[in-house]
């Protein structure tokens, strides 16, 4: 038995790198740590918007990232796998360009970084990697999603019916029932959290306009026996 502790769209910069937000960002960072602290958990894997802007990075957010999630858990020797978003590339048709080339892969030991579909293994249990489906990606997107190669896929997706905030539902991207063949579906992206058929939204780390207030936010654990 395996627990995976599953984290997404943190948004680093997030609401024009507000420091108010930089040190609200490290209460929530520091919660999170904590608790896989607590519960020895050595794996963690990000499901994209590690970053809030596509265009460019201001220096104090990335600073405050490094220092306040991906130094400590480097420093915890703890396997991490950060998979792209959106807000987490350039160009909107292509992944080309994108800030986790640009700072974090290669820079750490324990922290690896995923711009295409990538099946990985941890402790033997195979997981399905999905960054956001561009033009540059989808030959092999679709490959992976129409002949799986794991029970799992966690990704960065935008499907349609989903609610993306309270009183929001989604009226555009892929049907959720092309992801069929996958027993279990976690995804970034969309805020809310939410669950229909085998597929779940896990929600943002944490509240960041008007949209999210009130509205259940944290982080979700994966058990690769019982989940």
């Amino acid at each position: 038995m395996t627990k995976i502790a599953m984290i997404t769209d943190s948004h680093a910069g997030v609401r024009n790198d507000n420091p108010a937000f930089h040190n609200y960002q490290k209460k929530c960072f520091d919660w999170f740590l904590d608790y896989i602290d607590t519960h020895n958990i050595k794996h963690v894997i990000h499901l994209g918007d590690i970053f809030d802007r596509r265009k460019y990075v201001n220096f104090m957010s990335s600073k405050r990232l490094r220092e306040d999630l991906l130094e400590p858990l480097e420093h915890r020797k703890v396997d991490t796998h950060i998979i792209c978003g959106n807000h987490d590339q350039y160009y909107k048709d292509t992944h080309v360009v994108n800030a986790l080339d640009e700072l974090i892969t290669g820079r750490y030991q324990y922290i690896h970084s995923y711009l295409t579909p990538t099946v990985i293994s941890i402790d033997g249990f195979s997981i399905q990697l999905m960054p956001w489906i561009t033009d540059s990606n989808r030959d092999e997107a679709i490959e992976a999603i129409t002949k799986p190669k794991a029970p799992v896929l966690m990704g960065h997706l935008e499907l349609t019916g989903f609610t993306m905030h309270r009183g929001l539902i989604a009226d555009h991207g892929l049907d959720r029932s092309v992801f069929d063949k996958f027993d279990k579906v976690y995804s970034g992206h969309y805020h809310h959290r939410s669950t229909i058929g085998n597929v779940s939204y896990i929600g943002a780390l944490g509240e960041y306009t008007w949209h999210d207030y009130n509205d259940p936010r944290g982080f979700s654990v994966f058990d690769t026996e019982t989940s």
